[in-house]
């Protein structure tokens, strides 16, 4: 080996040194060792500068106790009010949705059904194989259920007027308890709002990126066969996927060491409650039976943390295991 491969290598260790050092800097000048809770939404400024500028998660108590929606959203209202209407549904074997099931990133067999059978489902009236949740993310409240936006807020005021926009999705969320959102990560400022039930996060900071591992995947559907099973469908002439493999519920860490060293937060959100989720952190999400909530996408500032946050990516993506 040539003193130039010798320096390389120095300077790789250096840059992995570097990777691991910072995510142990961050929880020490800033980061909180739990999810906070305020009792009660801030004011606009308050709000930005205490917890969307640091990039913080907090839950917020009492923040939308005015919601109709807290107390009518049960099967026999929804049923009355949008029983009849045909929604998209995310049908899974296992409920995992948008996830890695062994050399696939599988998405899941999108359905159309009626909201009353959605609910004969979920409350048990009509056996089914699969797992079904409502997930679609493009503003499906507005746009498949608008009966319902009078009963809650289209936007949260003081998260518009801190940000300067409206949010770009407002989504609906309703299904089984083994519906359950593998960790990722989205580039919006994320408020979301248990209506009943619960919701159980596990959540990560951006600056543990160099501990997340990531790989590539050939994309496939789910596809349910006229037996009941489920069979994997690639999709053609697609790109590979980048996507976490990593289940944080039970973590392979003989294949993925580092992840010891990253440092979750677990909590629950519970109905009434806000979950201010700042963009750019890994999330996954489990759910008690039936949980309903909304949730608000702002799309976050492409700011210099945005080029900061690219910058550890490349780097880790640079240098591999850390």
């Amino acid at each position: 080996m040539d003193g130039v491969q010798h320096e390389r290598i120095r300077d790789m260790e250096e840059v992995r040194n570097c990777l691991r050092s910072m995510p142990k800097e961050a929880r020490e000048l800033y980061l909180n060792n739990s999810v906070p809770y305020l009792d009660g939404s801030l004011s606009p400024l308050q709000f930005y500068r205490d917890w969307i500028s640091p990039n913080k998660p907090c839950i917020i108590r009492n923040a939308f106790s005015d919601w109709p929606a807290l107390s009518k959203w049960n099967p026999a209202y929804l049923r009355d009010v949008v029983g009849s209407k045909v929604i998209s549904v995310a049908v899974t074997p296992n409920g995992y949705a948008d996830a890695v099931n062994g050399d696939r990133f599988v998405i899941p067999e999108e359905r159309q059904m009626t909201f009353s059978s959605l609910l004969d489902i979920i409350e048990g009236k009509e056996k089914s194989n699969g797992v079904f949740y409502v997930q679609k993310q493009c503003s499906n409240l507005t746009e498949e259920l608008p009966e319902l936006t009078g009963d809650v807020q289209t936007h949260i005021p003081w998260m518009s007027e801190a940000l300067g926009k409206l949010p770009d999705a407002v989504n609906f969320w309703l299904g089984e308890e083994h519906a359950v959102t593998s960790m990722h990560k989205d580039h919006y400022e994320n408020l979301y709002c248990v209506i009943s039930g619960e919701k159980r996060f596990i959540l990560i900071p951006p600056t543990d990126r160099p501990f997340i591992p990531y790989e590539l995947y050939q994309p496939a559907t789910y596809k349910q066969k006229q037996d009941g099973s489920f069979e994997i469908v690639d999709e053609e002439d697609s790109e590979k996927v980048p996507w976490i493999p990593l289940d944080p519920l039970n973590p392979d860490l003989e294949r993925y060491p580092f992840y010891r060293l990253a440092q979750p937060l677990y909590c629950t959100v519970k109905a009434g409650e806000m979950l201010y989720l700042p963009s750019l952190w890994f999330h996954h999400v489990r759910q008690s039976h039936g949980c309903i909530a909304v949730n608000f996408w702002y799309d976050m500032d492409y700011d210099i943390k945005y080029n900061y946050f690219q910058l550890v990516e490349s780097l880790t993506g640079a240098v591999g295991s850390v």
